[in-house]
């Protein structure tokens, strides 16, 4: 029995998902959003929440403010209004309406960056949006997550020694990228480990964290439109870039098997999935970390106008159906390198 006085103080660390039955495929899913923030963000905002508490950077006077595409918005609303502070939320005009709603529901003020105010860059417009809060009052208190340390280290401390509890002859480890905080704590916690373990990094179509050409991403959560500083690259075995048709079928396909899943989740496993399809020699034992649910999107990944909106109603009523494809057999540890790029269609 769980018994907590603070919302924080319940994660659900060790349910994992066998998807052999749901999707034909030898994967084990670490699902990351069953707490009262709905996402494996929770586990960052309170470590650089309490980090700053303990550094003196976060005063009971502070203003938190943070740039987020979303699910770190709502972690942060659910700490501030646990501790008592206000937070000022900058996002952009990607952020599902559901989690803004859920931001505001939570006290907290969030403010959306248009097109048209970003001039191309909204990633850019919202961190000039941030500093110019720092500017004009001191008691902003920028957390940074795509800078601050204690971002990653949530990660090296919980996410994966539960992966390492759960799964002692680990092979091949999964792990979305967007600000890169999971994938850094999760990839410095195997470099340790007692065993060999291929860190693969699952990134978006548009994400330029790779290398990759900079384009259009509909999709909240993974990818980033400058590199992340918190990024080692020298920790990642191989990435895997996504299109966002795949998220939407792949989410798509979990849930006609009754795992309603977000894009970030979505993206990762269909990157997951075709990479173990791709090296099918010898058993290994693999791991995604799934960071988020569905519910936040179902104006848009699981809405049919939606989705016709961005590839015209035949893609959406035909080429975007969601497959169940058939089942794979284990497969076997990559030795070598593969370049980044696009996944062949």
């Amino acid at each position: 029995m769980h018994v907590i006085s603070v919302p924080h103080a319940f994660n659900e660390e060790e349910l994992f998902i066998d998807l052999r039955q749901a999707l034909g495929c030898p994967l084990f899913l670490k699902c990351e959003g069953f707490n009262f923030a709905g996402s494996v963000k929770l586990k960052a905002a309170i470590e650089m929440v309490e980090s700053g508490e303990r550094d003196g950077t976060v005063t009971p006077d502070s203003i938190l403010v943070e740039s987020s595409s979303g699910n770190l918005g709502v972690a942060l609303s659910v700490i501030a209004a646990s501790k008592g502070y206000r937070f000022i939320c900058v996002t952009d005009s990607r952020c599902n309406l559901a989690t803004r709603l859920m931001m505001e529901a939570l006290g907290s003020t969030v403010h959306v960056i248009t097109d048209h105010e970003a001039g191309g860059s909204l990633l850019a417009a919202r961190l000039a949006y941030v500093q110019g809060l720092c500017d004009a009052d001191d008691r902003c208190v920028w957390l940074s997550q795509y800078t601050n340390p204690a971002n990653w280290r949530a990660h090296y401390h919980s996410t994966a020694p539960a992966i390492a509890r759960g799964f002692p002859e680990l092979d091949v480890l999964f792990v979305g990228a967007g600000t890169t905080g999971t994938l850094m704590g999760c990839a410095r916690f195997f470099n340790e480990w007692h065993r060999p373990v291929k860190i693969i990094a699952i990134d978006s179509v548009g994400s330029v964290t790779f290398g990759g050409a900079p384009g259009r991403r509909m999709i909240p959560g993974l990818g980033m439109s400058v590199p992340p500083p918190l990024l080692d690259k020298s920790m990642v075995d191989e990435a895997v870039l996504v299109e966002e048709a795949d998220t939407i079928r792949t989410c798509r396909a979990l849930a006609r098997r009754g795992f309603l899943f977000g894009g970030s989740t979505g993206t990762i496993v269909s990157g997951a999935t075709d990479w173990l399809a791709q090296h099918q020699d010898t058993p290994v034992t693999a791991v995604a970390v799934a960071p988020d649910l569905g519910e936040r999107y179902l104006d848009t990944i699981y809405q049919e106008n939606w989705v016709q909106g961005l590839y015209g109603s035949r893609q959406a009523s035909g080429a975007l159906e969601p497959h169940l494809p058939r089942p794979h057999v284990l497969l076997e540890r990559s030795q070598s390198r593969t370049p980044v790029g696009p996944r062949p269609h």
